[in-house]
């Protein structure tokens, strides 16, 4: 399943991305997070030999003799009489410090021109937008870096990197940390939220990374096992929902998570600077204000959405909700305005001016956008009132918002399963990526659709007809385990902090086709005592 999206505007990447080399610098890094991994392994290994030695000193067990139980003679005479003729007609391994000296190595000539063609294959060009994607499939998570050429409507995997645990938001930064932080320009650079009670930020143009360049949040595991849920001032102890870097204050990233807190973190020191307990239940979703660099919204489980300055956390502004919020949205063409989606399928529109001691006011109108969860939401960046909603119920609808009376202008299936995420191209005016259960990422190309020009273009757009474009997207593989459907349930339903309910019995095909015939039947019934009167 794909989970999350984020786009990274056109000429942020590198034009020739570096290959990971291991610098001393990176290899003390890396062996001090090692050190600290293989630590935490041994304590769970001695933990699990104490175990081990509890159960063979039973004394229901000492029949079996079970510590003896793998010493078995059986077949090592046919091992070591087959081992013998393994590498028997291979008289001498050599090792060749100098390529040149190697005579097994017989294309010296041409390397560098090999070298181009290789530079050539991993180019990004000015005129690409990356598109990041954070995918889960067979329990195995990561983030495909994929290029999108839009003169070509062509998509696909550039590069990627292998998460730790499920992801949950993405957040992309052009702000330097770690091994390049004193390099000069912004880099391009990816900030991941996963079930783990850890941000990761990784190098978008470095191919081939082990580690990220910076972690945020708490390496001991033994100290994690001891609050784990359980608030603490320094760093998170659940998994981390929601991210948002502040495009005024560039060093700062702020992080909400499962553990009812939101943390402000310095990416200069990679440390958390501020923590806000305000919230009951877990937090959805955390924004930064547009304009105002120390404002933020913040949404939660327990219902309700916090305004406030970060300077002053007490002096809180509340709005209660109908549902748990599933996300939230500053309105950029409005920003003392702000959307709030629930589970319940609704999408809120609040006046943030509006308070009276601390308690907001009832929302301007209330849009029952979807019969399930608003699980991704997104505005139109230079397009006033052009409001795009996803949902479980696996539908994308484009809404017209325009003077607070807002209206459907169209509802598509888009074939991505439930609808995880939807985001609006930075670069391009109508194109909107699509992510869902399915594990299949669509590009939208709306500019094309004739309801949307309809509405949201001028006069001489809409005289002109348009043949639409079709969807753009990366194939899934066709050998899908049969399982993975129960395991998007469990992660979804993890997702939402709900415990798995048993589906409600559907009525087979035969049954319908019983109910079919018995409809029948009445009908052939009422028409002939109809014809007998």
């Amino acid at each position: 399943m794909i989970s999350a999206l984020a786009w990274v505007r056109k000429g942020a990447a590198a034009e020739k991305p570096t290959t990971y080399e291991m610098t001393e610098e990176e290899y003390t890094r890396i062996q001090g997070i090692a050190a600290l991994e293989i630590e935490d392994a041994k304590k769970e290994l001695k933990e699990k030999s104490q175990l081990d030695e509890e159960i063979l000193n039973d004394p229901a067990l000492k029949d079996f003799d079970l510590d003896k139980y793998d010493d078995s003679d059986h077949g090592s005479d046919q091992e070591e009489e087959g081992s013998a003729h393994v590498f028997s007609k291979i008289k001498g391994l050599s090792y060749y410090k100098e390529g040149e000296e190697d005579p097994y190595i017989t294309f010296k000539d041409g390397e560098e021109d090999l070298e181009e063609d290789e530079a050539d294959e991993v180019r990004i060009f000015g005129s690409d937008n990356l598109l990041l994607v954070a995918k889960t499939e067979d329990d195995i998570s990561n983030i495909e870096v994929c290029v999108f050429e839009g003169e070509s409507d062509n998509l696909f995997v550039h590069h990627d990197f292998m998460l730790p645990a499920f992801p949950l938001a993405l957040e992309w930064l052009d702000y330097r940390v770690g091994r390049k932080a004193q390099e000069p320009g912004g880099g391009s650079y990816v900030a991941v939220a996963t079930f783990e009670p850890r941000i990761e930020i990784w190098d978008l143009d470095t191919m081939d990374g082990m580690y990220p360049d910076l972690v945020l949040g708490c390496m001991d595991k033994k100290q994690l096992r001891k609050c784990r849920g359980k608030p603490h001032a320094e760093f998170h102890t659940d998994a981390v929902m929601s991210l948002s870097w502040n495009k005024n204050v560039r060093n700062l990233l702020a992080s909400s998570s499962a553990d009812t807190t939101v943390k402000l973190w310095d990416l200069n020191t990679g440390k958390c600077v501020q923590s806000y307990d305000h919230h009951k239940d877990k937090v959805q979703a955390v924004q930064w204000h547009p304009t105002e660099p120390s404002v933020m919204l913040t949404g939660g489980y327990d219902q309700r959405v916090a305004a406030f300055d970060s300077r002053a956390p007490n002096a809180i502004s509340w709005w209660t909700m109908d549902a748990d919020v599933e996300s939230i949205l500053w309105d950029i063409h409005s920003p003392s305005h702000f959307f709030v989606a629930t589970e319940a399928g609704t999408v809120r529109y609040f006046d943030i001016r509006n308070v009276t001691n601390g308690q907001g006011s009832a929302p301007i109108y209330t849009l029952v956008a979807h019969d399930e969860s608003v699980s991704a939401m997104d505005q139109h960046p230079t397009v006033r009132g052009l409001l795009v909603t996803g949902s479980a119920d696996e539908t994308v609808k484009v809404w017209d918002v325009r003077e607070h009376r807002p209206s459907m202008v169209i509802s598509r299936n888009l074939d991505v399963g439930s609808v995880f995420a939807a985001k609006f191209c930075p670069d391009e005016p109508m194109l909107m990526a699509v992510g869902g259960s399915n594990g299949e990422s669509r590009i939208w190309d709306m500019s094309t659709n004739a309801d949307v020009r309809s509405t949201f273009g001028d006069v001489t757009v809409r005289g002109v007809p348009v043949v639409e474009k079709p969807l753009v997207g990366l194939q899934k593989d066709d050998d899908v385990d049969d399982d993975e459907d129960d395991n998007q349930d469990a992660v979804i339903a993890e997702m939402h902090g709900d415990v798995m309910q048993p589906l409600e019995a559907k009525p087979s095909d035969e049954d319908d086709e019983g109910d079919e015939d018995d409809d029948d039947e009445e009908e052939e019934d009422a028409a002939m005592a109809s014809d007998s009167e």
